[in-house]
């Protein structure tokens, strides 16, 4: 029988994800309310099934891979008697200049929902290309979107590396080890911001025993909720005999805490939320530890709780840490420069 569990501090939503998810219902319920249309959003606002799914189901927002798509959505609400709005959001995970072209040229006004610190990096990779460098980007694949974003602002200057422990094996990154360069004097550094603490600091030291002139910009590129997410997983990994990872399997930081949750108990599940949770893993189970990606819903953590409690009314629940006090502000409704 689980005694005990212990819930890591913080977890779920980063402030990030908050003001993303935020963006998105205020403005589409703008939209509606002004009679403009069901509202568009490039790209999954954040890495998480359960927040798209009650985006589209109660919100009536249409996700989309390619602006293109969004033709093809507007002339389907006309066919259903309604309309799609001349409005777009961007993700949290950023976009290249491309896609901001493209919007443009397709006259879409914009809301640019891009969390502030992938932005740091977007600006540190433009400022660095301007400078002659020749910039290495750490990260976990050359697909995921905020990858694709940061390498748009300088794929003429700019090779995506692997992070060493890399799990997924994308033949298209360079291996930190091999990766070549024009001019060893003139790299620098930049990551994605979801990566793993412990495993980026390995690979920036191997790049830096490689390359002795190599520039890491004085402001580290990983978020704070990362760091602090990895953390409190440290934390509380010692007292548990099972590690529950509340987290869809696209989202990068989730899936580094599940990885880091295995590496220090030898036992850690993802899941998406309470119903994927197997009796089987919890014989011999006394104490569980329960943390989720910054892009989980915590409604989907206190299920797991009463999960726990109607197994065990005297369940003891462990909760310490600091949760963060951080905001962004809102972003604003952008009309293209062509208008």
């Amino acid at each position: 029988m689980v005694k005990t569990v212990y819930l890591a501090k913080p977890r779920g939503f980063c402030a990030g994800v908050v003001m993303a998810i935020e963006a998105v219902e205020k403005a589409a319920e703008r939209m509606r309310g002004g009679g403009q249309g069901d509202l568009a959003v490039y790209h999954a606002i954040v890495h998480n099934d359960t927040v798209v799914r009650r985006l589209e189901e109660g919100h009536g927002v249409h996700f989309v891979e390619d602006l293109d798509e969004m033709k093809v959505l507007e002339e389907r609400a006309r066919a259903e008697g309604g309309s799609l709005a001349d409005t777009v959001v961007f993700s949290a995970h950023g976009v290249s200049p491309a896609v901001r072209e493209r919007a443009d040229a397709l006259r879409l006004h914009t809301i640019d929902a891009t969390c502030p610190l992938v932005t740091k990096v977007h600006s540190e990779a433009k400022k660095y290309a301007r400078l002659g460098y020749h910039i290495l980007l750490i990260g976990d694949s050359t697909h995921h979107q905020e990858v694709v974003g940061t390498y748009g602002e300088a794929p003429e200057s700019t090779t995506v590396v692997s992070v060493v422990g890399n799990r997924k094996h994308d033949p298209e990154l360079a291996s930190p080890d091999t990766v070549k360069v024009p001019d060893p004097d003139k790299v620098v550094v930049l990551t994605q911001t979801t990566l793993s603490v412990d495993d980026t600091a390995k690979t920036v030291e191997i790049l830096r025993r490689r390359f002795p002139r190599l520039v890491v910009p004085s402001r580290d590129d990983l978020c704070y909720a990362t760091k602090n997410r990895q953390d409190a997983v440290k934390e509380i990994a010692p007292h548990v005999d099972l590690f529950l990872v509340v987290t869809s399997d696209y989202s990068s930081n989730g899936m580094r805490l599940l990885e880091l949750a295995d590496e220090l108990t030898g036992n850690a599940k993802r899941i998406e939320g309470v119903a994927d949770i197997d009796d089987a893993w919890l014989e011999g189970v006394h104490s569980v530890g329960i943390t989720s990606a910054a892009s989980t819903p915590d409604d989907l953590v206190q299920e797991m709780l009463v999960y726990f409690r109607e197994r065990n009314a005297d369940l003891e629940v462990v909760e310490e840490g600091e949760w963060e006090d951080i905001t962004f502000r809102e972003p604003k409704r952008v009309a293209p420069s062509s208008i």
